[in-house]
């Protein structure tokens, strides 16, 4: 997976996602990491990306120009020939793990990070596949959601978790928030380890574990469960 990030802030991008798993797949070579610097095609010797908006109202505006060289620098790169645009917007699709997995099935994303009030819809119109929200809140810039979806997807490559297990067996992985886990020692605090857990039976811990991440899901995200079981027929 090649991921090129169009922001102001590149090092906010490197300096994040080259941590823990993330920077340990790009190390493996397992993802790349491009960022685009908006400001470095800004329309005047005084790094300007932005302008009042038209009609009035609080805020700057991202112009469409420095945005769209940012991109066609972005285009160069033969990876990046036919790869989807993603923008960060509280107006977007909710992010969730299907959207993560329909991303992971790419070979290279572009994802564009507004700042201000956002960025002149023109150019958005005319670059952007798709609009991604992480959530029904504002932020001050595109580029923690876009660390969140790029880390969403990054954990889906072969090969980035280690064990491709982990992504099934997590929260979303199966429809369902992920059952409660333990390890040593045995008993904490008077709280002790499901005896389950302990038996060494796995065919009872895989239905233990199935029955839990149930019952979790149905107490914190009955919206959930309740599209769980209307995929599978549950009753």
């Amino acid at each position: 997976m090649h991921f090129t990030v169009l922001t102001l802030f590149p090092e906010l991008i490197r300096d994040t996602f080259m941590t823990g798993i993330t920077g340990r797949a790009v190390a493996n070579g397992l993802i790349t990491l491009d960022t685009v610097n908006i400001r470095d095609h800004a329309v005047n010797a005084y790094g300007s990306v932005d302008d009042y908006t038209y009609g009035g109202g609080a805020g700057m505006l991202m112009m469409c120009e420095p945005v769209y060289n940012a991109f066609a620098e972005a285009k160069k790169k033969p990876e990046n020939k036919d790869c989807r645009v993603v923008y960060l917007t509280p107006v977007g699709k909710t992010f969730d793990e299907d959207t993560a997995r329909d991303l992971s099935k790419e070979g290279s994303l572009i994802l564009l990070c507004g700042h201000y009030e956002g960025v002149d819809e023109r150019v958005l119109d005319e670059i952007v596949t798709d609009r991604i929200s992480i959530g029904d809140y504002v932020l001050t810039g595109g580029e923690l959601p876009a660390l969140i979806v790029m880390d969403a997807v990054s954990r889906l490559i072969p090969g980035v978790l280690g064990n491709d297990e982990s992504s099934e067996d997590e929260s979303f992985g199966n429809g369902l928030l992920e059952y409660p886990q333990y390890t040593r020692p045995p008993k904490w605090h008077d709280r002790e380890v499901p005896e389950i857990l302990l038996s060494g039976d796995h065919k009872k811990v895989d239905q233990y574990r199935m029955r839990e991440a149930r019952r979790k899901t149905k107490e914190l995200r009955p919206e959930l469960y309740g599209e769980y079981i209307k995929k599978r027929g549950i009753f």
